[in-house]
């Protein structure tokens, strides 16, 4: 992984750690967004639409190839938050839903706001305990929950999600993506997900603007999206009656800036090798979390569980993040920690600076 650190010029001058809140660019990707802006300067409409007819399709076809999913059944969004909107606009509000407290509001909120009859379950270290007393004392048709939680880095456990639907067959699982996907290695079909969604500028190091969601084939039967455009019909009049149900999630103009992005950065973590990053960023996460339980910076929830994520919100108050800061750790304050993610752009070699630094403040820690 050593070798990838060139294509990313900010990892010079300090420590990246806040993947959790946006990914880095890569210098590869950014000379093509150069090269297609040119084209596009030069070539006006004619660039731009044959740009749409051939580079979207092929887009299409790599976020099905990365996540092993039908073709046909990926939705090319703009982000998550809006390719759940449009979903939930197309389920009854009959259905009775199970949430997570204090989840990403972009997960929770949408389905709040459509008054949903709604039940929720705790996130602590006993989260898949807690979902499946849900699940036995309810009656409930879905379930919509982040893979990895945004404040603490918590991960559902994706064998679980197996054991959830082979119980409860017919519930729908929603996910929301975003703080996983491109962190490690997923299959999409094997998996017990029905619909998974994803914004691309984290973990993807796809820029902002482009997103997907991926769907089973038997989710059209339990949904009627109203969404509709001339794109979604591939411009064709005659098409109207006849769009696919992931296309009802692309009524207008795909940008091909923003979405040839999201092709690119999976590109670069393919030619990386997603086995070697699920690999690497293991690592990372049992170097982070022995570390920082070391030094008594996570809270318990964190210290039981098996599976967790290479995101750590650790203890620490405005005085620490400024030292982190003026340190030059790239971090972000959330909830009542400072939160720290680390990549495959990221060594170990990081987390030990960030370790040296935490045993200079005034707490007084162990040096």
């Amino acid at each position: 992984m050593q070798g990838i650190r060139r294509e990313f010029p900010l990892l010079e001058n300090g420590i990246y750690a806040n993947t959790a809140s946006s990914g880095l660019m890569h210098k590869a990707l950014i000379e093509w967004r150069r090269r297609h802006d040119l084209e596009f300067l030069n070539g006006g409409s004619q660039m731009k639409t044959e740009a749409m007819r051939t580079q979207i399709p092929e887009v299409r076809k790599t976020v099905a190839r990365f996540f092993n999913c039908k073709n046909e059944n990926v939705a090319l969004i703009q982000n998550f938050s809006l390719g759940l909107n449009l979903l939930l606009e197309g389920l009854d509000r009959n259905n009775k839903v199970l949430l997570l407290e204090n989840d990403y509001p972009s997960v929770n909120w949408p389905f709040e706001n459509r008054h949903f009859s709604i039940a929720y379950a705790k996130i602590d270290a006993q989260l898949e305990e807690h979902i499946w007393e849900k699940l036995k004392d309810g009656n409930f048709s879905v379930l919509a929950i982040s893979l990895v939680q945004w404040l603490t880095g918590i991960k559902i456990d994706l064998e679980f999600l197996k054991k959830v639907k082979s119980e409860f067959p017919e519930i729908i699982i929603i996910a929301d993506g975003t703080q996983f996907c491109g962190a490690e290695s997923f299959d999409f079909e094997n998996s017990a997900i029905d619909i998974l969604g994803a914004s691309g500028y984290k973990w993807l190091l796809a820029g902002y603007g482009n997103g997907f969601m991926l769907f089973k084939d038997h989710v059209k039967d339990s949904f009627s999206v109203k969404s509709i455009g001339f794109n979604a019909a591939n411009i064709n009049k005659d098409m109207r009656d006849s769009i696919r149900f992931a296309k009802h999630f692309e009524p207008g103009h795909l940008d091909t800036l923003n979405f040839g992005s999201l092709k690119r950065g999976m590109d670069f973590l393919v030619a990386i090798g997603m086995d070697k990053i699920t690999a690497h960023n293991r690592k990372l996460f049992e170097k982070a979390k022995n570390s920082f339980a070391d030094l008594g910076l996570l809270n318990a929830d964190i210290l039981q569980r098996k599976e967790h994520s290479t995101i750590f919100n650790i203890k620490g108050d405005d005085s620490l993040y400024r030292l982190l800061t003026n340190k030059k750790v790239m971090c972000a304050q959330r909830g009542d920690g400072i939160r720290l993610s680390f990549h495959c752009y990221n060594t170990e070699n990081d987390i030990d600076e960030i370790l040296e630094i935490l045993k200079t403040t005034m707490w007084n820690l162990p040096t």
